[in-house]
């Protein structure tokens, strides 16, 4: 009995981790085809590129919830670092950010 009580916890447990997991994470499209995955990490949830030339490379880092996050993108190309907001609708994020308040990208991403 003891042993069912454990297992029935253990499960009630991963499902709710499961459940509980920021839809934001996950394996994305971008613009230019390559791969981005968003995962969660001690900064909150990071970006790492999957595929392509920078494959393996860090290049952002998120904070926030419910679809509406702030933080930081690197350009793997040109390493200018971009600050702003990234916000989930559905299967797609849309990462809008400035560097020097002067140039500003846009990028939208589908999941995969």
């Amino acid at each position: 009995m003891q042993r069912l009580a454990l297992i029935t916890a253990s499960m009630t447990l991963v499902a709710f981790s499961v459940w509980a997991q920021e839809p934001v994470v996950g394996t994305w499209k971008t613009q230019v085809g390559t791969t981005a995955a968003i995962d969660e990490c001690a900064q909150g949830y990071c970006i790492t590129m999957k595929t392509g030339n920078n494959a393996g490379k860090r290049i952002g880092s998120f904070q926030g919830s419910n679809g509406n996050f702030t933080g930081t993108i690197i350009e793997p190309e040109s390493r200018k670092t971009f600050r702003g907001v990234l916000t989930l609708t559905g299967d797609t994020v849309h990462m809008r950010g400035c560097t020097m308040k002067v140039i500003c990208v846009s990028l939208i991403w589908t999941r995969l």
